[in-house]
């Protein structure tokens, strides 16, 4: 057995009992920990794989910014997860019903799993051979050059998905201070200050 072989078994336990942990564990934190462990172990596997521009960024994405923002909300966050988990326990049923109804479906999918002829064709025509090219730069050269069109097109859309969303959560609320930056901008330095002459012993 190689090295690379113990390194994918070593990687696929670890994320599998990661994930594991992190449906089972009691406590949110520790959930939390037990998911930045499954990505770390699913970026192992995509190094293996050859794809560490993809594993690079799982860690810098998925660890280090949603998995980090989730362990900050829950420990910054007083929720009381006693009565949260009783409030959940009469959908355990549920739950398991349709876990077993996925599972099912996973089953029949790899029941009629199959290669098409034409797949390995069809990836070069869209991509140039793994042995000509580093991988991170024929995603470069798919994302940059032949569909950059495509690819600005998204990022327009999400910008007007983000800006939508602001819009429609912004509520101006009375009686709350803002900031007011024109306002800041152009006060008079003459009147920002004002000195008091003020007597010893004599307060304000």
């Amino acid at each position: 057995m190689s090295v690379a072989d113990l390194a994918f078994y070593l990687f696929a336990i670890t994320g599998v009992i990661g994930g594991l942990f992190v449906v089972v564990s009691k406590n949110p934190v520790h959930s939390v920990l037990w998911l930045i462990l499954a990505f770390l172990s699913a970026a192992g596997l995509f190094v293996l794989l050859g794809a560490e521009f993809v594993a690079m960024l799982l860690v810098i994405v998925y660890v280090g910014a949603v998995a980090v923002l989730f362990l900050f909300v829950v420990m910054m966050l007083d929720i009381d997860f006693a009565a949260l988990k009783a409030e959940m326990a009469q959908y355990v049923p549920f739950a398991l019903l349709i876990g077993v109804v996925l599972l099912l479906q996973l089953g029949a999918i790899y029941a009629v799993w199959g290669t098409a002829p034409e797949a390995e064709a069809l990836r070069a025509a869209v991509a140039p051979a793994p042995g000509d090219v580093h991988n991170t730069a024929a995603l470069g050269q798919l994302i940059y050059d032949d569909y950059i069109y495509l690819f600005q097109a998204a990022g327009l859309i999400l910008l007007v998905a983000m800006i939508g969303a602001i819009m429609l959560t912004l509520r101006h609320r009375t009686n709350v201070k803002r900031q007011n930056v024109l306002a800041q901008m152009y006060r008079d330095p003459a009147t920002a200050m004002e000195l008091k002459d003020v007597k010893p012993g004599q307060g304000l």
